[in-house]
């Protein structure tokens, strides 16, 4: 069972990985967008740490609190997303104190089908979507969650690097974009790595 300690360990490494990677995200946003990734996945990193000794045992509500976290830390347009998604999986894993590795796949796809509906996007288009879909279809059985996972996002990385970008900020540079890695997918591939600690 994954319990809210386990989230909690995540969360720090969560912070460390994305207070070593700012730089890295910035840079790749900086090509496809604004280049202000890095900066708010570390503020965004570091207010869900701060925040993790305090996350009540009910698994879903200490989602909810990791979201509420940072929404307060960041007001960018992925980190909106991301809150919104941790919200759709609190809501599934609310009154438990734990979940099993068996039940992620659906908390993915209900983060999935919120942050669409939020961000009025569909699958395909490049975008850290595509990753929480791959990463959801490799849960789904999985014998090693956590590698499944992590491979799941490198791969679905590399899948799209040399697609065109039609969704989002990304998409105004058209052609572009092609060879170019979509920052949120990779942001995605970089917390998905950190939490499990691959």
């Amino acid at each position: 069972m994954i319990t809210v300690a386990d989230l909690r360990s995540a969360a720090f490494r969560l912070k460390t990985a994305m207070e070593a990677e700012a730089d890295t995200l910035n840079t790749a946003d900086g090509a496809l967008g604004d280049g202000d990734l890095g900066i708010t996945m570390r503020s965004g990193s570091r207010a869900i740490a701060a925040a993790a000794e305090d996350l009540p045992e009910d698994f879903g509500m200490a989602l909810m609190g990791c979201a509420q976290a940072l929404t307060k830390a960041s007001s960018s347009s992925y980190g909106t997303l991301l809150a919104t998604g941790l919200m759709a999986a609190a809501k599934q894993a609310k009154g438990r104190e734990g979940i099993e590795p068996g039940d992620l796949s659906g908390l993915l796809v209900a983060a999935r089908d919120k942050m669409m509906a939020r961000g009025k996007a569909e699958l395909g288009g490049k975008t850290v979507l595509d990753t929480l879909d791959a990463i959801a279809t490799a849960l789904d059985g999985a014998q090693d969650p956590a590698a499944a996972a992590v491979t799941a996002a490198e791969d679905a990385q590399e899948a799209f690097r040399d697609k065109r970008a039609t969704i989002g900020r990304a998409r105004i540079f058209a052609d572009k974009s092609v060879g170019l890695d979509d920052p949120g997918m990779l942001a995605m591939t970089k917390i998905v790595q950190a939490v499990t600690g691959r």
